[in-house]
């Protein structure tokens, strides 16, 4: 017997406005659980700390939350520069991995975090951020100032080493002349206290601008130079281990207040895991990136224990003095020298 029946036109009509509706309210459904992630540096997770954070992170939230969460990855700096970044940040639902660049026109007393011999070693510097006064007072002053949350901080590949085209440096007095790629504002002040001059020239420009000229130097960790191609067009490279190499995981804070009790404690716990495992991967491949540079020609100094007394008679008191020029109230300074201090 055959069951099948005609509709009428009407009843087609409904039907297909139903499953319009459905699949419009699939995608909606879709869309609402996908989370975009900005960030600098290429997608390499072998060259690049960041990227392997995000990558880690995408991993662990779409497998905490049963694929409930779904991150998009933007390395590159494919959604614009640092504070382009933090401007969407603030204003859609998203997270964004800044440097200091980026945090720094919102909250300038991070730089309070980057004073030149600040941490002894890696556990020094990870005790700050995860158990120190300074960091909890920074991420609610941060959130009451801008509507976003300070998540993590994400190790980007170690302590700070200068590199430069010139000749080798040993001591403050090296860097008499010379010119800097700076980061921000505080590395100018940090190169002007050696004697140096300093000029901020975006991540994406430095290889030419040292290939050129425009700049003699510049100051990041080896995985960074790795990253950037530097030792091409950089001869010289001193361990000085002057600041710990940080960037900002940054989320909106209408994306968290959105998720469920379970999602949010799911990204939480992902943020942990994620920054546990990029700890691990940098601090192991420290000296085999050195080593990589050196075979690829770099002159590689490591200073003495008294060449080092000397880059930090020069920049610590220079530095500090910088930050309170800058009106960053001293509260800021105290709390990151006392935790520094005591932990």
């Amino acid at each position: 017997m055959n069951t099948s029946f005609a509709l009428s036109p009407l009843r087609k009509a409904l039907i297909t406005l139903l499953g319009a509706g459905s699949l419009m309210a699939a995608g909606l459904a879709q869309a609402a659980t996908t989370i975009d992630l900005s960030y600098n540096g290429a997608p390499d997770a072998e060259k690049n700390a960041v990227h392997l954070f995000a990558s880690n992170l995408k991993r662990l939230v779409e497998e905490k939350t049963g694929g409930e969460l779904e991150l998009t990855l933007y390395p590159n700096s494919m959604l614009g520069e640092e504070v382009q970044r933090m401007e969407q940040v603030m204003a859609a639902p998203g997270l964004n991995i800044a440097s200091f660049a980026g945090i720094s026109p919102l909250f300038p007393e991070i730089y309070a975090s980057s004073i030149p011999f600040l941490f002894r070693d890696f556990d020094h510097a990870r005790r700050f951020f995860d158990e120190g006064e300074y960091w909890k007072a920074a991420q609610q002053e941060f959130t009451e100032r801008t509507g976003t949350h300070l998540l993590a901080v994400v190790e980007e590949g170690g302590f700070l080493a200068f590199t430069n085209n010139k000749r080798p440096i040993k001591s403050p007095e090296d860097f008499k002349g010379l010119r800097f790629r700076a980061m921000d504002k505080s590395q100018v002040a940090l190169y002007e206290a050696f004697g140096a001059s300093g000029t901020p020239i975006p991540w994406t420009e430095v290889y030419m601008a040292l290939k050129t000229g425009v700049a003699d130097g510049q100051m990041n960790p080896p995985m960074y130079i790795i990253l950037g191609s530097l030792q091409e067009v950089q001869k010289h490279l001193t361990l000085a281990n002057i600041q710990y190499s940080d960037q900002f995981l940054v989320a909106n804070g209408e994306l968290l207040e959105s998720l469920t009790d379970e999602q949010r404690q799911a990204l939480k716990d992902a943020v942990a895991e994620a920054n546990r495992l990029n700890r691990e991967s940098v601090e192991a491949k420290v000296e085999e990136r050195v080593q990589f540079l050196a075979d690829k020609g770099m002159q590689v100094y490591r200073p003495t224990a008294e060449e080092l007394a000397q880059f930090q008679e020069k920049a610590k008191p220079s530095y500090i003095n910088w930050l309170k020029e800058q009106n960053i109230e001293q509260k800021w300074v105290d709390l990151a020298l006392e935790d520094a201090g005591k932990l």
